[in-house]
Formats: C-alpha cells, sequence, structure tokens
C-alpha cells in the first residue's frame, strides 16, 4: 500500500501584472511567483484496483470532497494515464483558502507530485505538466516551485535563479476574496483603457524589472523595492472594495518591510523582509491584525522538488 506524506508550500506573487482578455475568456498575465514555506500536509495513498475511486478527507470539513482541486487532481491523472486504484487523499489545510496564496493549487500539484512517483509505469513529466495546465493556472507552477516567470494565463512557468532566501509576513483576512470576481472588478474598471500601446508598456516594464542581474545587484534592487518588481494591479480594485487592506498594507511596509504589497487577487497581504529578526518584529506590532499572521521564509525550488523525495 504506497503512501507518501509531503507539504504543498503557498506562493506570493512578487510582480502581477493583468494585460488584456484573451479569445479563450482568461486574461493575459505577466507575474513573478515564489513559494514560501507556509504549507499544507498531505497524506496520499494509492492502490491498484480494478475501478478507480478518490477519497478526500480534511480537517476543514467545507473543503472535502469531490470537488477538491487535490481529489479533481487524482481523478484527472488516474483517467488520463488509465491507471485504475483508489486514492486516499489526507489533506491538512494551513494554508488560508481564498486568501491569494495559491493553497488550493498547491495541493493539487502536490497531489500530481505524489501519484506521479506511486504509479506504475511512471507518468510522463508532460502528462503531469498537461494534467496540471487543465486543472488551473497556478498548477503548473507548483510543479517546479523557487521563483519563475509566469505568461500566459500564468500557467506558462520559467524557472529563475533562486535568490538567497528571504523573510515573508504574510497577513490572511479570514474574509476571502473571488478571484472570479476580483477580475471582473479589474476590467471594469479599465473599460477600454488598456491599449496595445498600454499592454505593450506593461510588458516593457516587466521584462526590465526581471532582468537577470548579478547577485548583489539583485539584493540591491530588492532592498530598495523597485515599483516595477512589487506591482500588483489588482491593489486598485481590492483596496477600494476593502480600503483597511490598504491600511494594513501601510502598516506592513512601516514595519521594516522592504516591500509590502497584494498577493494574487488577495485579500493576503505579504511583506518582504531582509532578515529573520525584523520579520518576527513585525508580527509583533502587527498582531491586532484580524486574520491570520504568518512568519517564515521563501522557499527554494530544491526544497519545493524534496518534499516527496525519490
Amino acid at each position: 500500500m504506497p503512501t507518501l506524506t509531503g507539504r504543498a508550500p503557498a506562493k506570493v506573487n512578487l510582480t502581477l501584472r493583468v494585460l488584456n482578455r484573451r479569445p479563450d475568456g482568461f486574461h493575459e498575465l505577466r507575474t513573478v511567483l515564489q513559494t514560501i514555506a507556509l504549507a499544507d500536509r498531505l497524506k496520499v495513498t494509492y492502490r491498484p484496483r480494478a475501478r478507480s475511486r478518490v477519497e478526500l478527507s480534511c480537517n476543514r470539513p467545507e473543503l472535502a470532497g469531490d470537488d477538491n482541486l487535490a481529489a479533481r487532481a487524482a481523478r484527472r491523472l488516474l483517467e488520463a494515464g488509465k491507471w485504475p486504484g483508489a486514492v486516499e487523499i489526507d489533506l491538512e489545510k494551513r494554508i488560508p483558502a481564498g486568501a491569494g496564496l495559491g493553497g488550493g493549487s498547491s495541493d493539487a500539484a502536490a497531489v500530481l507530485l505524489a501519484l506521479g512517483k506511486m504509479l506504475r509505469p511512471r507518468p510522463s513529466r508532460a502528462a503531469l505538466c498537461e494534467a496540471a495546465a487543465e486543472l488551473g493556472s497556478d498548477v503548473p507552477f507548483f510543479l517546479v516551485g523557487g521563483r519563475c516567470v509566469g505568461v500566459g494565463r500564468g500557467e506558462e512557468v520559467y524557472p529563475l535563479p533562486d535568490p538567497p532566501r528571504r523573510w515573508v509576513v504574510v497577513l490572511a483576512p479570514h474574509q476571502p476574496v473571488s478571484t472570479a470576481q476580483a477580475y471582473a472588478a479589474l476590467s471594469e474598471s479599465r473599460r477600454a483603457a488598456l491599449t496595445p500601446q498600454a499592454a505593450r508598456n506593461i510588458i516593457n516594464s516587466f521584462y526590465a524589472s526581471i532582468g537577470a542581474p548579478h547577485r548583489n545587484e539583485e539584493e540591491r534592487r530588492f532592498a530598495e523595492a523597485p515599483p516595477d518588481l512589487f506591482a500588483n494591479d489588482f491593489e486598485q480594485v481590492i483596496f477600494r472594495q476593502r480600503p483597511e487592506l490598504a491600511l494594513w498594507k501601510d502598516r506592513l511596509a512601516r514595519s521594516g518591510a522592504d516591500a509590502a504589497m497584494l498577493s494574487g487577487s488577495g485579500p493576503a497581504i505579504f511583506g518582504w523582509f531582509a532578515d529573520r529578526g525584523r520579520a518576527q518584529a513585525a508580527t509583533e506590532t502587527l498582531s491586532a491584525f484580524p486574520g491570520s499572521v504568518w512568519a517564515g521564509p521563501s522557499l527554494s525550488r530544491r526544497a519545493c522538488q524534496a518534499v516527496w523525495g525519490d
């Protein structure tokens, strides 16, 4: 009875620029994603059977069941590769749901990676990537981890060199934000303002901000918090709907963060810190935040890929 136990890390978006709506209904994105040590815990068991069955249990009962993205990931892989069997997933949620931290997508990717090690013959990397892209725009990123550029609708990811470890403070409100509603609000606020020339300017500034600097130059760039790097287009609409988040972002920035911003479509806000001491001191000054407060390090690609072992 093969069983694997591992982690599914969260992510933050170090930049997120939203371009035009594509013919398939999604928006074209330019983003830089970074995994962090905040993580869900999973235990995945696979038993060969004549007929496939997927069961998921969760410490948050409202997230258990067939609609959970992790359960859908297991069904998608079994059906695609014709590996009949029973899959049991025990999910311990630690990443706040609906916060812009990618918890559901990371859970799905973790299940794909775990089954990829247990099924025989092993699924190809291409099969895992295809399944991930069908499940959601953020899922392919979590097959890679570390720091990546995401283009297209976010599912096309390109690894960047892992920078030195940084420390992150995450403020996650209890009330989630609907990603679909966030995109709708952003589209409404822009109307026809996003001309081809404006889109080109966004792309140009994005590529300028992620150019491959020397390591010491990168450290300087993060310390100076360049606006082209720490930019999230969703802030203009999310902060208008929930102005208290803008106030907490300002408090986070003033607590010693090199930069502070919204992650994904929110509502989680994170601060980027040079060292552990500053991050931990910030959590003390932000203890009154009405939600969960977490502090921990960024997570390298190697650390992400070692989660399940061989």
